[in-house]
Order: structure tokens, then C-alpha cells, then sequence
């Protein structure tokens, strides 16, 4: 039997090598198994992982796009297509409100600003014509009648005017309520006066003298505040209509800067000069902004205009009409009082209708002098100084009146009061005649630089909005066109 040989392998894991040894295939790596997931603690509750918003989602998306210059194409079309949107749209809105206070101040507040005027000069004529015709007793002429029944139509038919066009909540609703009271009041206390007056009774100066208590107490300042209201309202409209639009103005500029930049960065990329959607775009929002500057800086013009030597000098004539109604009512009821009524001031008394007529005649001399100062052509300033030269003959005739009054000559200080020969009427009809042809061409005035005001705003709005849409939809096309080369 052979004998057999045992040859013992080394025990190192390193395999053999050299002549005559078999080279033993590889093995193939096992991946090692899966790790199980962490068990939660038995009786512990798994904890949820947490859900990502959509706002958050859209943000790794914008990043991701940010890094491909088509995916920054198309962020820098969205930016300009929404900041010339919004340009367009701030253009719009403000400019749609610049342009209704602009027509308010011509078609509502300045006009319900003179009615309130008119409503004060109306009862204020109202009072001084039933004093006349008090002082004629029974020769009270048809002329002096037919005057007060107009001025009395003229101050109910504004007050109802005025209430038609005020807010029912507004600061000038009461006052309009309160006069549409107290007009009739008034008017019957004067027909009693006159009543009484036909028949002989010293009681009807009474009456007459309660009437205008009535008046100068609870009516005219009433009036007046109704006035000063109504042109508070309309100092607001002009605060509202005449800013400057200063954040469609940066949004104009801002969206300027950033189109130039855009097609910086495509001339840079591409070193094309041009791109036709781009330049479209910067285009429209440079027409807008510049009609938007240009229109506005009219517009202001024309309605600061109208108030410096319109409503400015409307206020001066109004008040300087008031003052002569005023003073020729106290002029008339000094003669009707015949010193009833004084009024004591320092160490001296004084007759109290007499010492008013003086202070209205001051201010007349002070509103003649300012409307003359605010007239800024022969036709504004001739009725002025002509009124002026009234006023100055109608201080000498009062004069006269109360010097021949106070001689105890009461019939000639009547005539020279409301007598037909050099009479203090006068010069009172001639002040208001007047100051009436002066606040008809202030009045023309107004209109016209008002009127051209709000005609330079005409357009705006609607152009700004369309002319956004044109500028957006080229800057996407703009944009779009460098897209199209990178399909």
C-alpha cells in the first residue's frame, strides 16, 4: 500500500501565493443588512416628523431655479413685469384721488364755500333792508320791500342748497338746521314791527330791535360759522388735490433703474445691445413718469393758482361785502334805537349801534385795502378802488347824519340816511355794487385757473393702468426672448 503524504496548510488568513498554487476566486462583499429603525420605548408615543410648508418648498424651489441662468431669467421678468405693475397702479390710485378733490374744489367746495357767503351777505342784507324800510315808516317804498322778500328767498333757497350737498353726519348739517330754524323766527318778528309800525305803536322799534337781536345774535354768527366750515372743507380738498405723488414718483424711478439694469446684464451676458422687450418696457414707464410729473406739476400750479388769487381774494371781498351790510345795519338802527341802546367802553359811553357802525367801517377799510393788494389786473382792481372811494364819501355823510342827530334834527339825520339827495345809501349801494363786479371776476378767475387744474390731471389715471400693462407684457416678452435660447 503507497504511502500517503499530508501536507498541513498554513493558518494564516493570507492565501498562499507562488508556482503551483491555484488562484481561488473572489468572494463578492455581502452588503450588510439594513438598519432597523429606532424603536420607540414600549408604552412612548412615535414621534412625527415634521411636515414642510409650502412657503418653504418654494423657497428651496427659488434657490434651486436661482442657480441656472434660466431659472434667474425668469425671476428677474417676474420682479420687473410686478414692480411696473405696481407702478402703474400707485400711479393710478393716487392719481385718481388727486383728481376728484381737484374737481371738488370747483364743482362742490368752493361753490357751497360761496353759497355759505352768500347766505351770510342775504340775511345780512335781509336785516338792513327791513331797518330802511322801518325807518320810512309808512312811505316804506315797493324797492326796499321787493329787496328784503328777495334777500329772505335768496338766503332759504342757498340753505337748502347747502343741505342738499353736505354729509347729514358733517359739522355744517346742525348750523343749516339750526338757520332753516331760525329764519322764520325772524321773519315773523319783522312783519310784526312792521305791523305795528303802519299803525303808530312805539312797540314795532321794539320788535324791530328783537328781530335784529335775533340776527346779530343767533343768525349771523351762525352764517358765519357755516362759512368758516365750508372753507375749511374746501382747504382740505386743495391739501388733498395738491401733494406731490411721491410713491408712484419711486416706484417710476425705481422701476427706470431696475429695466436699466436688466438689459445691463443682457448686453454684459450676451453683448447685444438690445432687446426689443426690455426697451418697450422702459419705454411706457418712462412716458408714465413723466406724465405723471409733468401732468401733476400743472395740475398744482393751476389750482395753487386759483387759491392765491381766487379763493384768497373771494375771502377778502366776501368779507369786506359783510362788513358794509353790517355797518349799514347799525347805521339804520342807531336812528331806529334814538339812543335806547349804549355801550360803555373804558371810562365812555357810547351809542351801542353807532360805536358798531364805526368798528364794521374799520374793517371794510381793512378787506378794501387787502382785496386791492390780492388784485392782479385792472380788472380786479378797479371796482376795488372805486369802493374804496365810496366808502371814504360814506363816512363823511355819516358824519353829517349823526351830527344833525345828535342836534336833536332827527328828520334831516333821516334824510341823510335814507333820503333820496346825498343820502348815506348811497354809498353803501355803490360798495356793494362794487364789490359784487369784483367777486364776479374773481369769481371768473377761479374757475378758469381751477378749471385748468383738473383738466391737466385728465387721462392720468386710465393712461398710467394701460400703459402698465403694455411696460409689464414687454418685459416678460423681454425676458422670454433669452429664454427661448436656452430650449
Amino acid at each position: 500500500m503507497g504511502e500517503v503524504t499530508v501536507t498541513h496548510l498554513p493558518t494564516s488568513s493570507t492565501p498562499p501565493t507562488g508556482p503551483g498554487v491555484p488562484t481561488l476566486p473572489a468572494v463578492p462583499a455581502q452588503p450588510a443588512p439594513p438598519t432597523p429603525p429606532a424603536q420607540a420605548p414600549h408604552g412612548s408615543p412615535a414621534v412625527p416628523q415634521p411636515r414642510r410648508t409650502a412657503f418653504a418648498e418654494g423657497l428651496d424651489q427659488l434657490r434651486a431655479a436661482a442657480t441656472t441662468e434660466p431659472g434667474r431669467l425668469r425671476i428677474i421678468g417676474a420682479l420687473l413685469a410686478l414692480l411696473v405693475v405696481a407702478f402703474g397702479a400707485v400711479t393710478a390710485w393716487q392719481m385718481t384721488d388727486r383728481a376728484a378733490a381737484a374737481d371738488d374744489v370747483l364743482t362742490s367746495s368752493q361753490p357751497l364755500s360761496s353759497d355759505a357767503a352768500d347766505i351770510y351777505r342775504s340775511l345780512a342784507d335781509a336785516n338792513t333792508a327791513a331797518s330802511s324800510g322801518f325807518l320810512a315808516g309808512g312811505q316804506e317804498t315797493a324797492a326796499s320791500r321787493d329787496r328784503y322778500e328777495k334777500d329772505i328767498r335768496t338766503a332759504a333757497e342757498k340753505l337748502v342748497n347747502a343741505a342738499a350737498n353736505s354729509d347729514p353726519d358733517s359739522p355744517s348739517a346742525a348750523t343749516i338746521a339750526k338757520l332753516n330754524r331760525l329764519l322764520p323766527e325772524y321773519k315773523g318778528l319783522v312783519e310784526r314791527a312792521r305791523t305795528y309800525n303802519r299803525q303808530g305803536f312805539p312797540v314795532g322799534g321794539a320788535y324791530l330791535r328783537y328781530a335784529n337781536e335775533k340776527m346779530q345774535e343767533e343768525m349771523l354768527p351762525a352764517a358765519e360759522d357755516l362759512y368758516k366750515k365750508e372753507n375749511q372743507r374746501l382747504r382740505a380738498d386743495y391739501a388733498d388735490a395738491t401733494p406731490y405723488p411721491w410713491a408712484a414718483i419711486a416706484l417710476g424711478i425705481a422701476a427706470l433703474a431696475a429695466l436699466a439694469w436688466a438689459q445691463h446684464r443682457n448686453y454684459q451676458r450676451t453683448n447685444r445691445v438690445l432687446n426689443h422687450g426690455l426697451v418697450a418696457a422702459t419705454a411706457t414707464a418712462t412716458v408714465v413718469l413723466l406724465w405723471l410729473v409733468v401732468g401733476h406739476s400743472v395740475a398744482r400750479a393751476g389750482l395753487n393758482d386759483s387759491y392765491d388769487h381766487g379763493v384768497r381774494s373771494l375771502n377778502v371781498l366776501h368779507d369786506a361785502r359783510i362788513a358794509s351790510l353790517k355797518a349799514r345795519g347799525n347805521e339804520n338802527l342807531t336812528l331806529v334805537a334814538r339812543g335806547a341802546e349804549t355801550k360803555k367802553v373804558g371810562e365812555k359811553t357810547y351809542d351801542a349801534y353807532d360805536y358798531d357802525f364805526s368798528t364794521d367801517i374799520k374793517a371794510l377799510g381793512k378787506y378794501l385795502a387787502a382785496a386791492g393788494e390780492l388784485a392782479d389786473d385792472a380788472a380786479g382792481e378797479s371796482p376795488v378802488t372805486a369802493a374804496v372811494g365810496n366808502m371814504t364819501e360814506w363816512k363823511k355823510r355819516h358824519g353829517a347824519a349823526r351830527d344833525q342827530d345828535e342836534k336833536g334834527n332827527y328828520q334831516q339825520a333821516l334824510e341823510k340816511v335814507i333820503g333820496t339827495d346825498k343820502a348815506t345809501g348811497e354809498c353803501f349801494d355803490s360798495v356793494d355794487e362794487n364789490l359784487r363786479t369784483a367777486l364776479a371776476h374773481e369769481e371768473t378767475e377761479f374757475k378758469r385757473a381751477a378749471g385748468d387744474g383738473r383738466d391737466a390731471l385728465t387721462g392720468l389715471s386710465a393712461g398710467a393702468a394701460v400703459f402698465a400693462v403694455l411696460g409689464a407684457a414687454g418685459a416678460v416678452l423681454g425676458i422670454g426672448r433669452r429664454l427661448s435660447e436656452y430650449r
